[in-house]
């Protein structure tokens, strides 16, 4: 390893506290004394990376093993980018200061498919050969997991393997099976990809697999080797109260994106949002125990100094004994500590839980209805009905409340005009009820976000297409003429091409791949930032790499098609997928199997009921 003056390189950065490691409750070991060296890498700058729980839940349980020492990598701004590059300075970790080419393994946490070109930037500027294929048996093994992983295509040149599903068993098993081979005598890339492959379930190693076309159509995929799985079945902790949970949180030396402690409560969601992926891939709902939850948040209160917990999970209120648990805590920190719940449901409940953790009823509260209309709500299967976001708003604004914001989403399969203006009706109502009060406290402001309908691998509407692009914004435009002329109503939306390659990246396959790195050599990273976001750079590449995108986000498959992401198994059925698409254009709503009956969704190690719903 070269010699470098860290310290002069960080004086000619904005904000240095990024690089320099050292935070309270980082973890250092002696490189002399390590087996394994694992490089932790988030594909976004520091603040958002250090706000990921997973992040630091497999950075500490990697360096609980013996002889295993993980460091974290953040993808660097472009000060820090230029520095590196003018210095000829590779791309090091926050604890050793380890370039990182000299890793034996590389983990990527991928959570967003605008993450993709800032993946290549940090293996380009770490010194590490951007394709699998170009590395050599000095190079490190770069791993994948999260939940893009699951529609890992796009990606799937530049990794040797690819990890789907819950991570913690199977990281310590890739830990220690890399380990085990190489103590008994140094051991190809080959030999240790194939091992895991057939070895550790939830391990996909693309380059094992071939993509298959007829002309320009996908027909599926091939093994290029008979002992690997056909269907790579992802990986689930079964009992989280016997999975590892640190307690303790790395300390940062400048404010984060959520500049908190977080406390995951449950695992899962089961409302069955036939647009939520999450909801789909993270199934079956698994709990961690009150008393569990209880040891953890004291644990990481006393070593961390924070004060605040987030209550994190996909819908904090549907957690069994969310009531208990906040009385629970508030009377252990004695009202030393507040509590917040990132993810509700927009019902009333929702509203007395938020009231509980601040009874004061200041700040504000955020519903997510995601369609105006009860027809639309019923497509989406959200199941909540105007009365009860009415309900829940008028709540809010009774015990104070300052603001309510409130997410849609346009672009939905079976999308029309009435169902835009019920956004519009929906909004003057709940400012209806603002006005109608005797007692108005101060100012009362309504934030409207609105997104794009984006269609994504393993959820109902994965047969759907996304609208095009100037449907989008005349959409867009539409809601903008119309809610402008509120007052007290602030407006805003995500740009349509930001959603467009949203949507190109989701159901790509690995024709894709030449794009991504046009892309970056172009200029392309951190693409989840609006200002680092170039529409014309992807228009170029795709021309350059003469691929037409409308092909991915427009296109609509039939239930035939094999799709690039088939051989990537969620658990949940081809079946109940589609049958959850033809219920979604009937206008069905299918129950949340927690307080109904099994919905029959596939998952084999589900216990939350016994009975079958109808199809």
């Amino acid at each position: 390893m070269q010699s470098i003056e860290f310290d002069s390189i960080l004086k000619r950065v904005q904000k240095p506290s990024r690089y320099m490691g050292k935070e309270l409750n980082t973890v250092e070991k002696p490189l002399s004394q390590v087996d394994v060296h694992l490089a932790a890498a988030f594909p976004d700058v520091y603040e958002v990376g250090m706000s990921h729980i997973g992040l630091q839940i497999l950075y500490f349980l990697a360096n609980s093993m013996q002889g295993v020492f993980a460091e974290r990598v953040f993808a660097p701004a472009a000060d820090m980018e230029k520095v590196l590059k003018e210095e000829n300075i590779p791309l090091f970790s926050l604890e050793s200061k380890t370039f990182l080419r000299d890793f034996n393994l590389i983990g990527f946490s991928l959570q967003y498919e605008l993450n993709y070109t800032t993946v290549l930037q940090m293996l380009d500027l770490g010194g590490v050969p951007l394709r699998s294929e170009q590395r050599g048996e000095g190079d490190p093994l770069v791993i994948g997991g999260g939940p893009m992983v699951f529609n890992a295509e796009p990606l799937a040149p530049y990794f040797d393997c690819f990890i789907l599903g819950d991570g913690e068993d199977v990281l310590l098993e890739l830990l220690e099976l890399y380990r085990r081979l190489q103590s008994g005598g140094r051991v190809s890339r080959y030999d240790f990809l194939l091992k895991a492959a057939t070895s550790i379930p939830g391990a996909y190693v693309p380059s094992f697999y071939k993509p298959l076309y007829e002309g320009d159509k996908f027909i599926g995929i091939s093994k290029l080797d008979s002992k690997v799985p056909s269907v790579i079945e992802k990986r689930a902790v079964h009992d989280l109260d016997k999975a590892f949970y640190p307690n303790q949180c790395i300390i940062p030396f400048l404010e984060l994106i959520h500049d908190r402690t977080a406390l995951e409560i449950f695992r899962g969601c089961s409302q069955g949002c036939r647009f939520c992926q999450a909801g789909f891939i993270y199934r079956p709902v698994r709990e961690r125990s009150l008393s569990q939850l209880k040891d953890i948040a004291k644990d990481i209160i006393e070593g961390s100094g924070f004060e605040e917990i987030s209550l994190t999970s996909l819908s904090s209120s549907d957690y069994s004994q969310i009531e208990k648990l906040i009385e629970e805590l508030q009377e252990e920190f004695k009202g030393e500590i507040n509590l917040s719940l990132p993810s509700l449901r927009s019902d009333s409940f929702s509203v007395a839980l938020m009231n509980k953790i601040n009874k004061e009823g200041t700040g504000g509260v955020t519903f997510a209805p995601e369609a105006g209309s009860q027809r639309l709500r019923n497509v989406i299967n959200k199941n909540i009905t105007e009365e009860e976001i009415l309900a829940a708003a008028r709540e809010a604004i009774l015990s104070g409340r300052t603001h309510i914001k409130l997410y849609f989403m346009i672009g939905l399969p079976t999308e029309e005009e009435e169902d835009l203006l019920e956004i519009v009706r929906l909004i003057n109502k709940i400012k209806d009820i603002r006005n109608s009060l005797k007692k108005k406290k101060g100012r009362f402001q309504i934030n409207v976000s609105i997104s794009t309908f984006v269609p994504k691998p393993h959820t109902p509407f994965q047969w759907q297409p996304q609208l095009e692009r100037e449907e989008i914004k005349r959409r867009q435009g539409f809601l903008y003429q119309r809610l402008r002329k509120l007052k007290g109503v602030f407006f805003n939306w995500d740009e349509a091409e930001n959603s467009f390659i949203e949507a190109v990246l989701a159901r790509g396959d690995r024709r894709l791949a030449p794009v991504l790195e046009t892309v970056y050599f172009k200029g392309g990273r951190l693409e989840a930032w609006n200002d680092m976001f170039s529409y014309s750079t992807w228009q170029s590449a795709f021309a350059q790499c003469e691929i037409l995108p409308e092909k991915y986000a427009q296109y609509k498959p039939t239930y035939e098609e094999p799709l690039p992401w088939d051989h990537l198994s969620t658990g949940i059925s081809r079946e109940f997928l589609f049958r959850e698409y033809k219920r979604a254009l009937e206008g069905k709503n299918t129950p949340d199997c927690r307080v109904g009956p099994c919905v029959n969704c596939g998952i084999e190690y589900c216990t939350l009921s016994t009975g079958r719903v109808e199809s």
